[in-house]
């Protein structure tokens, strides 16, 4: 097996796998022997997401991952998440198949960069959205999700002066829908930010019954397209829910997954990016393979650790989320 050294540099475990293993069989049987969960994000490879013990967008897996009763939580998602699982879990040992499956977002704002700019306004609350490192949790009030956002800052006084970060766009959506003024962090995710207005608009025409969906991390002139704007778990409600047989999605690729479980007979089409590629996949979400997610079972590595300083601090923001989304029945 890789040294630890080896690990951390290459992010993963590569060890030579029988061909003729069925990979299902094996991850069930190590769950049972080791106690284990598969918590998995609905941007994850289909197999992934087949697996998994439990799928859903970040609010649900942050919720599921605080009250298992599992000893091992196998996050496949990226590194952000498995740090939140760990923050909330600091007893149980959290794995990721791949710890360079990273997230655009979360770069885009450095803790001690934000740090400086918290310090320009004294007197204002900060609400960072989860898809951030546990450092930037840690320096702030309250955590949310593109699922809560919204309703986390209309449950605060109307005169409460706010920071907004990391995602500038999720952060303008709420200023929109809440009418509060918020100081804003100028980052964004790069799966959300390459989809083109001018090709979704040829998309339309070509399927003029076709409802467009979008994620609120997407550009503004993206948003005003959308006939439903809303969290990963909301798109997929939404796509159920609604009568129409063809839906545009601007989000990333992996949840069209669980919306063609869900809806057998309706068709869903990826937005298309503003690049040659048809595609809209996160490159750090599909770092996780099945392959990867044996082995991390297997050897109980990669491991996700937060130091236990950064626990205590970025885990009180995280718990005030998780109370007022569940005051709210979110």
């Amino acid at each position: 097996m890789d040294t630890l050294a080896e690990l951390n540099r290459k992010g993963y475990i590569e060890e030579h796998i029988d061909p003729t293993l069925d990979l299902f069989d094996e991850i069930e049987k190590l769950k049972k022997e080791k106690n284990a969960i598969i918590l998995a994000h609905y941007y994850q490879e289909p197999d992934i997401q087949d697996i998994a013990d439990y799928i859903g967008d970040s609010l649900g897996l942050s919720q599921e991952a605080a009250k298992t009763e599992a000893d091992v939580i196998v996050f496949a998602g990226v590194h952000f998440m498995a740090e939140t699982a760990k923050i909330l879990s600091p007893e149980k040992k959290v794995l990721l198949p791949d710890l360079k499956a990273g997230c655009s977002l979360a770069d885009s704002c450095p803790p001690h960069l934000f740090k400086k700019f918290k310090e320009k306004y004294p007197d204002h609350l900060v609400i960072t959205y989860v898809n951030c490192t546990a450092e930037l949790k840690a320096l702030s009030d309250i955590v949310c999700t593109s699922t809560n956002a919204v309703q986390i800052v209309e449950s605060l006084p109307k005169d409460q002066k706010i920071i907004f970060g990391p995602d500038k766009n999720l952060g303008a959506w709420v200023a929109k829908k809440t009418g509060r003024d918020l100081v804003l962090w100028n980052g964004a995710c790069m799966v959300h930010e390459i989809f083109s207005r001018e090709k979704i608009t040829k998309l339309k025409e070509r399927h003029p019954n076709a409802k467009f969906i979008a994620h609120p991390e997407c550009e503004e002139s993206v948003l005003q397209m959308a006939d439903y704007i809303g969290s990963t778990t909301g798109l997929l409600k939404y796509s159920i829910n609604n009568d129409a047989q063809e839906f545009i999605v601007a989000t990333e690729s992996g949840i069209i997954h669980q919306m063609e479980k869900a809806n057998p007979l309706k068709t869903f089409i990826p937005a298309p990016p503003n690049n040659s590629c048809a595609c809209n996949d996160c490159p750090y979400m599909k770092r996780n393979t099945l392959e990867k997610l044996y082995l991390c079972i297997k050897n109980g590595l990669p491991e996700v650790t937060v130091p236990s300083d950064i626990i205590v601090q970025a885990r009180k923001p995280i718990e005030r989320m998780l109370e007022i989304s569940a005051s709210l029945g979110l």
